[in-house]
């Protein structure tokens, strides 16, 4: 037989068919994203055949699992049962109502009946700058709920669970049991109790004969939940403030990211609080809780568009049976942080307000908060602030005094300074070592102008963090201020300027015009006392700079900050101005301080132990670079 052969162009012909087929299958290929889409939708299949066949053997409570009302009682409860186990029996006794309320001369409560959980906190003595009413819980920005397995294997979550509600009272106190029930001798109970003119309302979450129907080798679990509502004029500045804070391993305390998101997981909590700003929500425990996830999501993100709440708090802790039942002796707090009303409960929960840390929080708390009390008991808070101005500036006078003298000897031995800097101008060592030398036989020194303003710095940075947080400044009004608390207003901008704001405020105007003299006259006798120096940065213009940056720095940034803090910077630059032209006219007589260390100037001075180490480091400085120039020639 004749052997057929392949001819050239069926070759070609292959190659092209071939080449077709390879460009069909590359231009057809899925894209990335659908083969995630794909690799997704595999997934979820998965999961959703899982999730079925889970759900042959256990039962999980949702809110469609509820029967309808004009279903037979008889087939409702056989039903339930099927859906929710034993506490079907809880559910059949349902009245309808919605929520049982608390009520004493500080709190209006809602306890919703569908959960057992606070559902409503009315702060009835506080108003929004609205003047609408104070809500921390309100139109669902709260979740409390405690999930739990069974020994029919089921995972039951109480918010979706119907509690029997019985409020008596106890003396003048109201106390609200709420009670989830397996029969009525068995059950899981919420106990409220709410006494008089009292924010904190005792909690007590404990169950009884439930030792053979919650599963003890599931893990019970409450999560807490809570959205700030906003309730101050500029939510930027309210959120500031909003953080989650919490005691935790004795009496450390801790707190989340104020301005991102954050997540942390902690041992031994005795007590956690979702702060906003001037209002709080605390949880509390006799027993420290072993552990507890927190988390804090920060939802501002534009303050003309996110005007609602300000963080998202959630807390997720486990709870321990004993002996196969819950008991867990629990507080709630619900209002102000104000420092004399959490100090009053002994739990520490004052250290949760931001009144800074170490010596700052300190000086705040023994100091300031105390002095500040006392005043503003006798004088409207607007005169309380410029009184307690006016004490710590007379305070601090000495200190002041001490920088200025400081000025005063530097600034009359500058020509000798500059004659040495011309005598030396080649030689850095030497002129160094003689301008300490010339310093120390008269008695002066740099270091000495700058330790006293140091030394005012604690003050400093205490008083503000103190304005900010000093709940009793909260709409306090004082001449056109509307609230001492908040930033003030004189003007509303048609437009809105990057960190400034859209309003225009009139304290952080005194108080930036007050501070620009201040540094006019600090400033331009810090450098009439500072000599130039060959190779060194000019300090006379970078103190020129600041003259004027210092002042616009205050103007942008305290635009927006509590006004009462804006007139405390106003008054203190206005009395320092004063002190420092009393101390100048009147104190201090720069002819007897010339002629004093001119004296001091004869008299030996013993060098101390920092001064002759210096002294040697440059003579050795000095020598060194002696033998290298000897080297090199």
């Amino acid at each position: 037989m004749e052997e057929k052969k392949l001819d050239i162009n069926s070759i070609i012909g292959f190659v092209l068919i071939f080449g077709i087929l390879l460009w069909m299958l590359y231009n057809n290929r899925p894209t990335p994203e659908e083969l995630e889409a794909q690799e997704k939708a595999k997934q979820e299949q998965v999961e959703l055949e899982e999730k079925e066949a889970a759900a042959k053997d256990e039962f999980v409570t949702t809110p469609e699992d509820f029967i309808a009302e004009d279903t037979p009682d008889s087939l409702k409860l056989a039903d339930l049962q099927t859906k929710i186990g034993a506490f079907a029996y809880s559910e059949s006794l349902s009245n309808g109502a919605e929520f049982t309320e608390l009520e004493n001369d500080v709190l209006a409560i809602k306890v919703s009946n569908k959960g057992g959980y606070i559902a409503e906190v009315k702060l009835k003595k506080y108003v929004n700058h609205d003047s609408v009413p104070i809500y921390l819980i309100k139109d669902n920005n709260t979740f409390f709920n405690i999930n739990f397995g069974t020994t029919d294997n089921r995972t039951l979550n109480t918010n979706q669970l119907y509690f029997q509600p019985s409020l008596t009272n106890s003396g003048d106190n109201q106390v609200l049991s709420m009670k989830l029930k397996v029969s009525e001798s068995k059950y899981l109970e919420y106990r409220y109790e709410l006494k008089p003119n009292d924010y904190m309302l005792g909690f007590v979450i404990r169950s009884q004969g439930l030792g053979t129907t919650i599963n003890s080798s599931q893990e019970v679990k409450l999560d807490w939940k809570l959205k700030g509502r906003r309730h101050a004029k500029s939510i930027t500045y309210e959120n500031r403030y909003t953080r989650l804070t919490y005691q935790h391993e004795g009496n450390r305390i801790s707190k989340l990211s104020q301005a991102s998101d954050d997540e942390e997981i902690e041992v031994d909590v005795d007590w956690l609080s979702f702060r906003q700003h001037f209002f709080s929500s605390i949880l509390t425990s006799d027993t420290p809780f072993k552990s507890v996830s927190l988390s804090s999501i920060d939802l501002v993100k534009d303050e003309e568009i996110d005007t609602l709440f300000t963080k998202s708090y959630a807390a997720s802790i486990p709870l321990e049976l004993k002996g196969g039942e819950l008991n867990e002796s629990l507080g709630l707090y619900y209002g102000p942080t104000d420092s004399t009303i959490l100090k009053s409960y002994d739990k520490n929960l004052d250290e949760s307000i931001p009144f800074g840390w170490g010596i700052f929080g300190w000086i705040n708390k023994n100091l300031f908060i105390p002095l500040f009390g006392f005043l503003s008991g006798i004088f409207p808070y607007g005169i309380a602030i410029i009184i307690m101005t006016i004490v710590v500036r007379i305070v601090l006078s000495p200190v002041l005094y001490k920088s200025y003298l400081s000025q005063a000897k530097m600034r009359i031995l500058k020509p000798e300074i500059t004659e040495i800097n011309e005598k030396y101008k080649d030689n850095p060592m030497k002129r160094q070592k003689e301008t300490m030398a010339l310093q120390s036989k008269a008695g002066a020194s740099p270091l000495s102008g700058c330790l006293p303003a140091l030394l005012q710095l604690p003050v400093f940075y205490a008083l503000f963090m103190f304005f900010p947080t000093a709940f009793e400044l909260r709409q306090k009004s004082f001449l056109w201020a509307e609230d001492l608390s908040s930033y003030d207003t004189i003007a509303e901008l048609p437009f809105r300027i990057p960190i400034y704001g859209d309003h225009v405020s009139l304290f952080p105007i005194l108080a930036s015009i007050a501070i620009f003299f201040y540094m006019k006259m600090t400033t331009g006798q810090q450098m009439a006392s500072q000599p130039t120096q060959e190779g060194m940065p000019d300090m006379g213009k970078m103190m020129k700079y600041m003259i004027y940056f210092s002042p616009i720095m205050m103007l942008f940034f305290f635009n927006n900050y509590a006004s009462g803090l804006s007139l405390y910077y106003f008054v203190s630059n206005l009395i320092t101005i004063g002190i420092m032209l009393v101390i100048k006219n009147y104190i201090l007589d720069e002819d007897k301080i010339h002629a004093r260390m001119q004296e001091n100037k004869k008299k030996p001075k013993k060098q101390n132990r920092f001064q002759k180490k210096m002294a040697d480091m440059m003579e050795q400085a000095e020598a060194q670079k002696a033998a290298q120039q000897k080297r090199k020639k």
